[in-house]
């Protein structure tokens, strides 16, 4: 939310939220905590943080009347009686209680590492405790290792009879989180219903303070989820999961429409320049190709502004489709901007477009132009002496002011935020807005980040290119690899090696590179190139184009060439520790082969055994080079949060609705919030007021704002 925004926030949501750090009971100590867990750089950990940081599980841990009785792995409750303390001996750490039930069956009670004073204090000798854990077997007797709960009569008549697991942290446990979480709920205050009332009843859910009520105090035990499943969904999580999900779409919604009622301009023209730059184009146009030229040319005729994602595979040929888009907004005496999420996607569109574009001027803008360059650009600019500016996010920059900005064209919309794509739709007066991705989304996602959006798909690719082999090899036979680069090299082929993600750190990925590169260059010499995100801009460029004029032969990189590279002549893709990546990056860094007219190979390196996930996820590459499909799979194996990279600013970040069990809710969503704005685009009905709340309560006010600013 925006600065102002709890100026602006409906009172009754006040309580919810403050600072989480105001809960009894949340000390100096437990406060950093807190904020570890549910804070961000941005804001402090806050009620409405604890409440719906919702149970990952739960469970039951029946009271037992006898030792002999319980079952051994099981959760279970115990009534003891404390016989005898083991101090650990010398050398060991272990520190072990005796205790006994009625009938007198021992059973050991095992501590690691805990202060011997402590132990003693939670369970004096003689006296009666009600033990939590699991009993397992140890040279064939009954142990306990760190009981989970030791409390006596009196909390023993507190003990839930179902206790939730909730995600934790260091030195914050699940059950102080349980504790906070209590306290939040007191604090929720009545809110209005926002939600149809015959929609809830037809499909059986509570009122959303009860839902939020059930999941932190539940009544079932839900097992823990093998890896690579989705969790049983609960009536009370499925209303909030729907109220989360109508939040996001109808702030989509009213976003569209407030875009919708904007006066637009025709940025079509007569069709001469696109005619030109298409007869002049190396490669005819496939179907899917015309297809979204022709919505994208319709769109900008109108005198509606155009909110349009292009959404295509790899290779599937976005760039010409922007660039014949770019050439209608000319015609109409407008300019064009063209923006890449990273400087070498930026000089690689404006050189691959200059020799396209004909008699448009076009020019490159990035944060790394001289001064002198960087002046006469932005003059240029303003003077309407440029009709195609192509740049990087420098394009965002008050000082680049366009003399009549017709269509933004933003590449890769998923590295940038829904603020960023606004910002530069405010760069001029009505402008047309059309957004690529080259990472195939399913359709419950593209509803998802993309619902203020027309869609158009290119889902073929153009004539020529190259089916890919994929070929999965163990990480032991990487010698025998090695050997067939040799044989590769000889034939004139090029190879990209790219490293694995060790870690969620840029060093350490770092180090994997330089050390694969030192190993390539000792057995092919000058020819192996190295680039990696940490190098510096020019360095970066120079090794880029040292591969492709073919200088070098193999380029170890790490995941820095995953989108939008294109160099033809490489034919070989080694992806190493193919198991730590995931299905949409493996797709997209096999895509920088298979570009040109030769045959090409992708090998997956992977070190086994492979865990479920993994390999059904490297099963798949080998099965298809469909990336709708994949993307399916990808959504199915990883929950959205994953799907489309590390979550960015203006993306659905969801926290209580899980897309890949939830996509029908979101369906529904979308409808309602369509209904909604077309009877009620104000808010101003009893319900309307109600979403209001609903909307401020799940944060999604700022982009509604942000788009009557824009």
């Amino acid at each position: 939310m925006t600065d102002d925004s709890p100026r602006l926030r409906p009172s009754l949501l006040d309580a919810l939220f403050a600072p989480a750090r105001g809960l009894p009971g949340v000390g100096a100590k437990m406060a950093p905590l807190i904020e570890k867990l549910l804070g961000t750089d941005e804001r402090p950990a806050r009620i409405v943080d604890l409440l719906f940081h919702l149970p990952q599980r739960s469970i039951a841990r029946p009271l037992v009347g006898a030792v002999a009785q319980a079952p051994i792995g099981e959760p279970v409750t115990l009534g003891v009686t404390v016989v005898e303390h083991r101090a650990p001996a010398a050398g060991r750490r272990a520190y072990r209680v005796l205790v006994e039930d009625a009938a007198g069956t021992h059973i050991s009670l095992v501590f690691f590492g805990m202060p011997r004073a402590r132990v003693e204090k939670m369970l004096p000798l003689g006296s009666h405790r009600y033990i939590s854990g699991r009993i397992e077997l140890w040279d064939g007797m009954r142990q306990m290792v760190h009981p989970s709960r030791i409390i006596d009569e009196a909390g023993f008549s507190d003990l839930p009879a179902v206790e939730p697991v909730y995600g934790a942290t260091e030195g914050l446990t699940s059950r102080a989180i349980s504790r906070l979480a209590h306290s939040a709920l007191d604090r929720l205050p009545v809110l209005p219903e926002w939600q149809d009332p015959a929609w809830l009843k037809a499909n059986g859910l509570m009122p959303f303070a009860d839902a939020l009520r059930a999941e932190h105090h539940p009544v079932d035990a839900a097992p823990p989820v093998a890896e690579g499943e989705t969790p049983p969904q609960t009536p009370a999580r499925r209303r909030l999961a729907y109220d989360e999900l109508l939040a996001s779409q109808l702030a989509l919604a009213l976003m569209r429409a407030r875009a919708r009622r904007k006066p637009g301009r025709s940025n079509a023209g007569d069709g001469h320049l696109r005619e030109r730059i298409e007869a002049a184009l190396p490669f005819a146009l496939t179907g899917a190709q015309r297809r979204a030229v022709e919505e994208i040319r319709a769109d900008m005729a109108s005198d509606r502004r155009m909110l349009r994602l292009l959404q295509g595979d790899v290779g599937s040929g976005k760039t010409a489709v922007a660039l014949l888009a770019m050439a209608s907004a000319v015609e109409a005496g407008r300019q064009a901007a063209l923006m890449a999420p990273t400087e070498i996607l930026a000089r690689q569109h404006f050189e691959r477009l200059t020799p396209l574009v004909g008699a448009l001027r076009i020019r490159l803008l990035t944060g790394r132009d001289r001064v002198a360059e960087r002046r006469a650009t932005l003059s240029d600019l303003a003077e309407g002496k440029i009709d195609i500016l192509v740049g990087t996010h420098a394009l965002f920059q008050e000082s680049v002011v366009f003399s009549d900005l017709g269509l933004a064209v933003v590449d890769e919309q998923h590295r940038f935020g829904v603020h960023q794509r606004l910002a530069l739709g405010a760069k001029g007066e009505a402008v047309d807005i059309l957004v690529m991705t080259a990472t195939p989304i399913p359709r419950t996602l593209a509803l998802t980040f993309f619902g203020d959006m027309d869609v158009s798909v290119l889902d073929e690719k153009p004539a020529g290119r190259q089916p890919i082999k994929t070929i999965l090899f163990n990480i032991e036979r990487t010698d025998e690899v090695v050997v067939g680069l040799h044989r590769a090299l000889e034939a004139g082929d090029r190879v990209y090696w790219i490293c694995p993600l060790v870690a969620e750190s840029e060093f350490v990925d770092l180090a994997a590179a330089a050390e694969r590169f030192d190993d390539l260059a000792k057995e092919f010499g000058t020819r192996v190139g190295l680039i990696h995100g940490k190098m510096p801009g020019p360095e970066k460029d120079a090794a880029m184009e040292r591969f492709a004029s073919g200088e070098t032969r193999i380029l170890v990189s790490t995941t820095v060439v995953e989108v939008g590279v294109d160099v033809p002549e490489a034919t070989i893709m080694v992806i190493e520790h193919a198991e730590r990546f995931g299905l949409a990056q493996l797709h997209q860094l096999r895509g920088r082969v298979g570009r040109g007219s030769k045959p090409s190979s992708c090998l997956l390196l992977y070190r086994g055994p492979l865990g479920q996930v993994a390999k059904a996820r490297l099963e798949m590459m080998r099965e298809t080079e469909d990336g709708f499909r994949i993307a399916e799979e990808d959504l199915r194996l990883r929950g959205e949060g994953e799907v489309l990279g590390t979550r960015q600013s203006g993306a659905a970040a969801f926290r209580l609705a899980r897309i890949e069990s939830d996509g029908d809710l979101l369906e529904a969503a979308r409808d309602d919030a369509r209904l909604i704005v077309e009877r009620d685009p104000a808010l101003r009905s009893e319900r309307g007021e109600a979403l209001r709340v609903l909307l401020y309560l799940f944060e999604r006010d700022a982009a509604i704002r942000l788009l009557g600013a824009g």
